[in-house]
């Protein structure tokens, strides 16, 4: 049997490049969009893929409140490279309750303090909710495996929960809360907590276990009494 031997022909070749030609021709493909294609993709970099997730108001958020930023610091100290060389990646670390009026900053201080996390070279998978979105995502009903989602916000490395205490409380939101809470806390994960509630009124809305447990693996920082949306609208 002989076997048919074809002389290796380069891509810049006359008839390598005509063959292209008619295949893009076939297809409808103009030549000159592929000439102007990139050799390699622009890179993208780990700040690029946190503000693709953060909400435009937020992302150039830069925390400046001194606990904030000795909570990044302790959580990047924390992180631990998965290999030699790799990126260090947040795994467990300290959480931190920001509670004060509204408009105070609260949340702006808690975006910029991930976003600092990430510009100083650590990796974070992270997810930011408010408490009544984070609910309504996990009451039951159908079509929707609350329990499995619940199990993912709760093994997520990095959690911010805005507003806590905004929504109506109730033996469900408890006890979801609880459930919430209780995981992090066994396993010390960071998490960023903002609420509106003075911190001697969170007993009364989120119960004994819940506030037992924030008291001791959260480090609580209450902000000036101040609306600064109001001061920076007026003026």
């Amino acid at each position: 049997m002989r076997t048919r031997h074809r002389e290796p022909q380069l891509l810049g070749s006359e008839g390598t490049l005509d063959r292209m030609a008619r295949i893009l021709a076939a297809r409808d493909i103009d030549q000159a969009d592929v000439a102007a294609l990139p050799d390699e993709p622009e890179p993208f970099s780990p700040l690029d893929a946190l503000l693709a997730g953060m909400p435009p108001r937020y992302q150039s958020a830069v925390a400046d409140h001194p606990q904030v930023l000795a909570w990044a610091r302790g959580v990047a100290e924390a992180a631990v490279a998965p290999s030699r060389g790799a990126r260090p990646q947040v795994t467990t670390g300290p959480s931190l309750l920001m509670a004060g009026v509204v408009g105070a900053g609260k949340t702006y201080q808690a975006y910029g303090a991930v976003r600092g996390l990430v510009q100083s070279g650590v990796g974070v998978r992270w997810r930011a909710t408010t408490a009544a979105d984070l609910y309504a995502e996990l009451r039951p009903r159908p079509g929707v495996d609350s329990e499995r989602e619940l199990a993912a916000v709760s093994r997520c490395p990095l959690l911010i929960i805005d507003d806590l205490g905004a929504a109506k409380a109730s033996e469900w939101v408890e006890e979801v809360t609880y459930r919430l809470i209780n995981r992090r806390y066994n396993y010390e994960l960071p998490t960023l907590i903002t609420t509106n509630l003075a911190i001697k009124d969170l007993r009364s809305y989120l119960g004994d276990r819940v506030t037992s447990r924030l008291a001791q693996m959260t480090t609580r920082v209450e902000f000036e009494p101040v609306d600064r949306r109001r001061r920076r609208a007026a003026a």
